[in-house]
């Protein structure tokens, strides 16, 4: 009544089982436009959505546009690079989530983890922002930003923070991330590896300056090197037992050393004024430091394990992982997808992917 069958069409596809299909020319009763309609996985391009599935998988398993192609044509199935590379685009912008704009529709967190990396791109490195359930790891967003200062970071995850109506922030030690905390509302848990690690190298490195006797700020203030030792050990000690009711006693350390003088300009910070910076940073980070000792669920409970791994392994697989056997990306845009489509291939680990839904 509305549509007139006119014409049966062959049509020559590159496919892994059909050299050829049938497609139908119909045309409108109404206003007499002519259409054609193509079997199931078929379009009026040539290379069925089958091969252009298998493409992208194979991409996403390692190898490069180039190796796609030859394991393709040696099946019988023959697609050139810039094909592979279409299609691998193609379905990366079809990727659900993941975008800053478009967040996993209805999902919710009371935590999330945040990190900056970089990847190059046309000869320079541009900053790739990544978003992670901090409870179970899940990718939600993977975003390029503008730069890594505190504005940046915040207009980039704000958003984020009320799209998941997260409470905590999941981050390393940067001074940035702490003013993103501060100014959204949200509680902040600072990476125990990262502050551990930073920790133990200038406690080890100020301890052996000691110990061979060559800065002797600490005499005007009246502080022995055993004195001073013994507090260096106490926070290492501190910093890798990281209970909350230490804060007081962090306090107590660092106004032993509050009244040390900042050196002159242009002059070397010597170990008293250090180790009233290290025991102040310390002190005022404890809060952020040891916020997961005191975060339970309604079972008594710890709900995260103080750390940002989450982001780091994330990092790791979907992003660095893939960019590793590359000479860099050529389009900024590309860095985006292809992250973005491996990392939503890794949320879906466990219940795997339809990847016919990424190829309509």
């Amino acid at each position: 009544m509305r549509f007139i069958p006119r014409q049966e069409v062959k049509k020559k596809i590159v496919d892994a089982q059909y050299p050829e299909v049938t497609a139908w020319r119909y045309e409108c009763a109404k206003c007499g436009h002519v259409f054609r309609i193509y079997p199931r996985g078929v379009s009026q391009k040539q290379i069925s959505k089958r091969v252009n599935g298998m493409a992208v998988m194979l991409y996403v398993l390692g190898l490069s546009y180039g190796a796609v192609e030859i394991v393709l044509s040696s099946l019988g199935m023959s697609i050139g690079k810039t094909s592979v590379y279409r299609a691998v685009q193609s379905a990366a912008e079809r990727v659900p989530g993941l975008k800053r704009e478009k967040l996993l529709e209805g999902y919710q967190t009371k935590a999330i983890g945040a990190d900056v990396t970089s990847v190059r791109c046309n000869g320079q490195w541009i900053p790739i922002g990544i978003v992670v359930d901090a409870t179970n790891g899940l990718v939600l967003s993977i975003d390029e930003l503008a730069g890594e200062d505190a504005e940046q970071l915040k207009a980039w995850l704000e958003p984020i923070l009320n799209a998941v109506e997260a409470d905590v922030l999941v981050t390393d030690d940067a001074d940035a991330f702490k003013i993103v905390s501060d100014e959204t509302g949200r509680s902040q848990q600072v990476c125990k590896s990262h502050v551990g690690r930073n920790t133990d190298a200038l406690v080890d490195e100020i301890s052996a300056i000691l110990a061979a006797g060559q800065d002797h700020s600490l005499e005007a203030m009246g502080i022995a090197p055993t004195q001073a030792l013994g507090d260096l050990a106490m926070l290492k000690m501190m910093i890798h037992s990281r209970r909350p009711e230490d804060q007081s006693l962090l306090e107590e350390i660092y106004l032993r050393y509050a009244n040390a003088r900042k050196p002159g300009n242009g002059k070397k910070h010597d170990v008293a004024y250090r180790m009233r910076n290290l025991f102040m940073d310390r002190w005022n980070l404890w809060p952020r430091l040891t916020f997961y000792r005191t975060w339970k669920d309604e079972y008594g409970n710890l709900i995260l394990d103080g750390t940002n791994n989450h982001c780091e392994r994330a990092i790791g697989w979907w992003i660095k992982e893939r960019y590793r056997s590359m000479r860099g990306y050529k389009r900024e845009q590309s860095a985006l997808n292809v992250s973005r489509l491996i990392a939503f291939a890794g949320n879906r680990l466990s219940c795997g992917l339809r990847l016919a839904d990424l190829m309509a």
